[in-house]
């Protein structure tokens, strides 16, 4: 059974997300945590909330240990983009996208 959950609409792109979540595919919880405890990337914190999350809700909603338990995988999804424009030469502007994501992390139970 998998454990999961999801932080939506993060104000960061998914590319630099997507670097931090590489490192953690296939951990147990306490490798994972410690981990993210020392990556200095504003991303690792956005990450480690998700997982601490996902924690939460495998123990209170199943009654799962969190000793027991794994990453599976984390998922970084495309969110919505902020449009914005920033003045250019000649009277012009050229878009800029601020882009956001959401974090999906699933765990499951060790055998």
């Amino acid at each position: 059974m998998n454990y999961t959950a999801v932080t939506s609409s993060v104000r960061m792109s998914p590319s630099k997300l997507r670097q931090t979540a590489r490192v953690l595919k296939n951990r147990n919880i306490s490798d994972g945590c410690s981990l993210l405890r020392f990556i200095p990337q504003k991303s690792a914190r956005l990450i480690e909330r998700t997982l601490r999350s996902a924690i939460a809700n495998a123990e209170n909603n199943f009654s799962v240990t969190g000793e027991n338990l794994r990453i599976v995988n984390v998922i970084i999804e495309e969110g919505p983009a902020f449009r914005r424009h920033i003045p250019a030469a000649r009277g012009s502007a050229h878009p800029i996208r601020k882009r956001t994501s959401h974090i999906r992390v699933i765990l499951e139970k060790i055998k």
